[in-house]
């Protein structure tokens, strides 16, 4: 018997007729009438007894009755779960992030999705670029957001957003405009790491200027170098979102030269997402905009959206 024969069995047994049966799976009398001739001509044998009252299952009917019924309730169950599959209800989405996006995007994406898709779970990993990139490799993250730079050959980059690194100074600092690399430096720069994302384009303009702080800590997390801002420790270079979270706190000024930043989704090229992860995704590209436009508007540095955005 064929998936069509047996629906069409079911439903005349459920409704003991081929009118009933016709409103149970929505189409009409004729096709049902095809579908059972079409099962009983292939079977050989019959699968009713047409009678006044109705249809009336053979004896060899009800002998394939108990495996029908379960194949049946099988049918029910994978429709129901298909159902919560495409609204992306029992799906765990495994996501990853940058510590810096940690507060000020995700969390409230996190608002936001949960109300868009209550039935879906999240797990938050926050760490830092090449231990995200291994919990992805590792098939123990679905996606992840960072600050971009080169990833692994396995891995697909989505490009979300650019701008420019600012300076955060003490609240009393007697600085109104950009300030220039060689200020930085001479006024006890807290440098970011030579091997993170960010580290990286700092370093580097340092090097083409041939500067150096005079006497420095290399921090890895981005707002532990606000942290040391705020305690009296110095000045610093963050992201536009960590810069954000201090803002009233400290002093946010531009960098007479720019000192780019990309931010950027990961995820394994050779994998497909789920509807909840796809989900998931575009509401922190709508929180990460949202958030980005605010801060902007804040510091008065440029931005523009990543190709293909």
């Amino acid at each position: 018997m064929r998936l069509r024969h047996i629906e069409v069995f079911q439903a005349i047994v459920q409704s003991g007729t081929i009118s009933g049966a016709a409103r149970l799976l929505n189409v009409s009398q004729p096709n049902v009438s095809r579908v059972l001739s079409h099962a009983e001509q292939q079977l050989g044998f019959s699968l009713f007894e047409r009678r006044n009252q109705g249809l009336v299952v053979t004896a060899e009917g009800r002998r394939l009755l108990p495996e029908v019924d379960e194949l049946y309730q099988r049918l029910q169950a994978i429709n129901q779960l298909s159902e919560q599959l495409r609204k992306g209800e029992g799906q765990t989405v495994r996501l990853g992030a940058a510590h810096a996006f940690g507060q000020m995007v995700l969390a409230p994406a996190l608002v936001t999705y949960r109300q868009q898709a209550a039935a879906g779970d999240v797990e938050l990993v926050t760490e830092h670029f090449s231990a995200l990139c291994q919990g992805i490799l590792r098939d123990e993250l679905d996606f992840a957001l960072v600050f971009g730079q080169q990833v692994h050959a396995d891995l697909l980059a989505e490009p979300l957003f650019h701008s420019s690194m600012v300076a955060v100074l003490p609240l009393d600092s007697p600085q109104q405009g950009p300030v220039t690399l060689e200020w930085l430096c001479q006024n006890n720069l807290l440098m970011m790491q030579n091997q993170d994302p960010l580290g990286r384009v700092l370093h580097r303009a340092l090097r083409d200027k041939a500067l150096q702080p005079a006497a420095s800590l290399y921090i890895k997390t981005y707002s532990v170098i606000a942290d040391m801002v705020l305690a009296g420790g110095g000045v610093g270079i963050v992201d536009l979102f960590t810069a954000c979270r201090y803002c009233g706190q400290l002093k946010i000024v531009p960098i007479a030269q720019p000192l780019p930043f990309e931010v950027m989704l990961i995820s394994r090229r050779d994998q497909p997402q789920s509807q909840s992860t796809l989900q998931l995704k575009q509401v922190i590209r709508q929180k990460l905009w949202d958030i980005a436009r605010q801060c902007e508007t804040l510091f008065f540095t440029p931005s523009h959206p990543a190709q293909g955005q």
